[in-house]
């Protein structure tokens, strides 16, 4: 049952840090969004790093399981359009409902990682299927230095969420395709 708690108070801390940002991260805040009495949070995470570091594991272990299904449902890339495609879908689902508070979330931990280097070393990006399709498309195609093509894409692309998220508004094909025009240049 407490694994069951945990991932609970994890989920509702993401979403209170989503909702409110880092300042409005407390312990009071997780016990009211998920619903259970005050004092619940600060038992299973005594401190507020305890609680950020919980957060951002839980985080890492949502974005992971989202890659590796893309990654494992999505047939050996063909071409750019099909690569386009892909990372626009992700894109919009970054941008999307809870995709959305996901992202908010991530980028609110990503800032807090530079002055907490545990956090740092959880958010580093791993290795997935969906990151192994890019690579092994870049490759593919002949570019060379494929993996850190791949870091450069993936970072572009994580940048275009960055930005529709502060200044609103969605992301066109054309723009991902841009992205990958480049990366195969």
């Amino acid at each position: 049952m407490s694994t069951d708690r945990r991932t609970l108070l994890a989920d509702a801390a993401i979403d209170v840090l989503a909702g409110t940002g880092i300042r409005g991260l407390t312990h009071r805040a997780v016990d009211r969004a998920a619903n259970l009495p005050p004092g619940t949070t600060s038992a299973y995470y005594r401190t507020r790093s305890a609680l950020l570091t919980a957060l951002v594991r839980r985080l890492v272990a949502l974005d992971q399981a989202e890659l590796r299904e893309l990654g494992e449902h999505t047939p050996v890339l063909r071409n750019a359009g099909e690569l386009t495609a892909g990372l626009t879908l992700l894109v919009e689902r970054r941008l999307a409902a809870e995709g959305r508070g996901r992202s908010l979330a991530r980028y609110a931990c990503a800032i807090e990682s530079v002055h907490h280097t545990e956090l740092r070393e959880i958010l580093v990006p791993r290795r997935n299927p969906a990151r192994q399709a890019v690579t092994d498309f870049l490759a593919a195609q002949g570019v060379q230095d494929p993996e850190g093509r791949t870091v450069t894409l993936l970072t572009c692309v994580d940048g275009l969420v960055f930005d529709r998220l502060v200044n609103g508004g969605g992301v066109t094909e054309a723009e991902i395709g841009g992205l990958v025009a480049a990366a195969l240049r």
